[in-house]
């Protein structure tokens, strides 16, 4: 849970003037206690001067001046970001305090800071707009004086830990933000993603062996083709979510060379040359996973490669998450006048005039997320193009787009599977098509050519009638019909069902 803290006699305190004129109801909500009400406030100082502050506010005036200057959409950085951002910076504090380019006690002190907001302890103090500076420099500040001001009220000596100098040694937003925004993205991929679309996988995989023993009508272009099992459909979405998993892995594994170390340009400048190596050893050990150094700091912050990459395989899973959704919609179309294959589970009355409509919301729940998934991904994409010489300055919406998506789909795929494929059941539709279905033909193919099958399923078509009544006609025996047609043969490889026929 968050909390407030007070700031205890840090810079005096008077009553704040409003904010500058701004639309009704446009301001974020985290500003309108500066911009509509009269607050208490202390004065803090930054490079630029003097900034009135809320006096509870564990942030100082850098972050107070970015809170003004980007009024613009109220959504803040996830938690999941905010824990990473924080981790970082406990790492890098200890790291530091044993490369003896900080004191133990500040260090110490920062340390504890950093995991008390990684544990989400401070949570509203981090109010800044993820539309800001292209870097994120406002957030790392922002970080930095959050945990600076912790750190000072945890020492309780009067001894003041500096942001900059302090908290942010050996780091800059430039190799820090990026570091986050992977960072973060890999651990929720690992905790989020990879166990949703597992336990997706695991039902699709059990509908699929409890569907095995249905045959029914395959189609192709949409049309009748031959018969299938209804078990082996269930097995090529669960290949899908096969797939999905290994290239979620995959983003996940590219998203853990991360670029802590460079600072500014990707030299390294004002850093211990053994601080990137150590610091992020202590990130794998702090997170669980194999986060490793990049082995080209300039690449890795002049570009969002990596980012890019990782929402490409998003992408992928998205859809095929589309595809199996959209096939398992359509073969529950109905009740009575579609496919109606399959029952979906009645979750919530569909319609406000029908009574007794039930419709596949579940589905199109998950439909809307593809759609905002593939969205985030061109916004991603164009966030690529934020990437001039030494640094790219989109980064703040890329690592957004990036956690919202895998957010989204590992929330999603964990719903469709408890509340839509985990309760399917297979109805007699399909089985009861089979004999009806003009495909059937493609058996005697084998026994009487190509030419002859065709004219014989465009007459089934024409007259009504069943390809066994046709073939019947044609000097075929029961016992041979029984034996070409058989619908579980049909579904298998190979020329069997229709070696050695007559007629």
């Amino acid at each position: 849970m968050s909390r407030r803290r007070p700031r205890g006699d840090v810079g005096r305190r008077r009553p704040a003037c409003n904010g500058p004129d701004e639309e009704p109801g446009f301001a974020p909500r985290y500003d309108r206690a500066m911009a509509d009400t009269r607050v208490e406030t202390r004065i803090e100082r930054d490079s630029m001067g003097e900034m009135e502050v809320p006096a509870e506010a564990l942030y100082g005036a850098s972050t107070q001046r970015a809170v003004l200057n980007f009024p613009i959409s109220g959504q803040r950085f996830p938690r999941r970001f905010i824990r990473a951002q924080a981790l970082i910076k406990k790492a890098a504090a200890e790291v530091n305090a044993e490369l003896g380019v900080l004191d133990m006690d500040r260090a110490a002190a920062i340390s504890a800071a950093a995991q008390a907001v990684a544990d989400g302890e401070y949570d509203e103090h981090f109010p800044i707009d993820v539309y800001q500076t292209g870097s994120g420099t406002s957030t790392n500040t922002n970080f930095n004086e959050v945990i600076a001001n912790l750190a000072t009220q945890r020492l309780g000596d009067g001894t003041r830990v500096h942001p900059n100098d302090d908290v942010n040694r050996c780091q800059s937003s430039n190799d820090t933000i990026p570091t986050a925004i992977q960072l973060a993205a890999a651990m929720a991929i690992e905790e989020d993603l990879l166990p949703g679309l597992e336990r997706l996988r695991g039902a699709l995989a059990a509908k699929a062996e409890e569907f095995m023993p249905i045959v029914k009508t395959g189609r192709t272009h949409l049309q009748d083709a031959t018969p299938i099992r209804l078990g082996q459909e269930f097995q090529g979405y669960a290949g899908q979510l096969k797939e999905s998993l290994r290239r979620a892995r995959q983003a996940r594994d590219e998203l853990l060379s991360v670029p802590l170390g460079g600072t500014a340009v990707g030299t390294g400048i004002n850093a211990h040359p053994d601080f990137a190596r150590r610091t992020v050893e202590r990130l794998a050990q702090l997170t669980g996973l194999p986060v490793r150094e990049t082995d080209n700091h300039f690449h890795a912050q002049a570009s969002l490669d990596a980012v890019v990459a990782a929402h490409g395989a998003l992408r992928t899973i998205a859809l095929s998450l589309w595809k199996v959704a959209s096939d398992i919609r359509l073969m529950g179309m109905g009740p009575r006048a579609g496919i109606a294959e399959l029952a979906l589970p009645e979750t919530q009355p569909g319609s406000s005039i029908m009574p007794g409509k039930v419709n596949p919301v579940i589905v199109e729940s998950l439909m809307m997320v593809v759609a905002r998934v593939l969205g985030n991904d061109a916004t991603v994409s164009f966030c690529q193009t934020g990437s001039f010489l030494e640094l790219n300055v989109m980064m703040p919406m890329a690592g957004i787009a990036l956690l919202e998506s895998i957010t989204l789909l590992a929330t999603s795929s964990v719903n469709f599977a408890q509340r839509a494929v985990e309760g399917l059941q297979a109805t007699e539709r399909g089985p009861q098509l089979v004999e009806q279905g003009l495909m059937l033909a493609t058996a005697f193919a084998p026994i009487i050519g190509y030419d002859e099958t065709a004219k014989m399923a465009k007459e089934a078509l024409r007259s009504g009638r069943t390809i066994r009544e046709l073939a019947r006609e044609k000097g075929f025996s029961e016992e041979e019909l029984d034996r070409i047609m058989d619908p579980a043969k049909l579904t298998q490889p190979g020329l069997e069902a229709g070696a050695g026929g007559g007629g």
